[in-house]
């Protein structure tokens, strides 16, 4: 059976880092895409960003590009997010996902919609305070 586990999150400080793994099993083809989200309390699930495995091709919402990075071992079937800079807006719950669809445009996968993801993790909490 699919399975994701995340791991790495925690407390940091503003302006501190922590990198996110997600850990992938069970699939009987390779992912074709794994995506992170986040969602904080009242708020809607948030795609923040995605990562093809073929080729490494990612994505980052705007919110985080130039302070996140989207890595993936293929060989560890693992999924990274190395998150610096942070700052308390980027408390929230993060999952990984994966696409159920085995190919796509990368015009749609930007899209990050929850709804296209089949496989989700159970979430680990990231919060960022003084």
């Amino acid at each position: 059976q699919v399975q994701l586990v995340e791991s790495g999150g925690g407390l940091v400080q503003p302006g501190g880092s922590l990198r996110l793994s997600c850990a992938a099993s069970g699939f009987t083809l390779p992912y074709f895409v794994i995506g992170w989200f986040r969602q904080a309390p009242g708020k809607e699930r948030e795609g923040v960003s995605c990562i093809r495995r073929a080729d490494g091709t990612s994505y980052y919402t705007d919110s985080v590009k130039g302070r996140f990075t989207i890595s993936r071992d293929n060989a560890k079937n693992t999924v990274y997010l190395q998150m610096n800079s942070l700052k308390p807006e980027d408390t929230a719950v993060y999952y990984c996902a994966s696409l159920r669809a085995t190919w796509a445009s990368w015009v749609s996968i930007q899209r990050m919609r929850p709804n296209d993801y089949g496989y989700w993790g159970q979430g680990t909490q990231v919060t960022v305070s003084s």
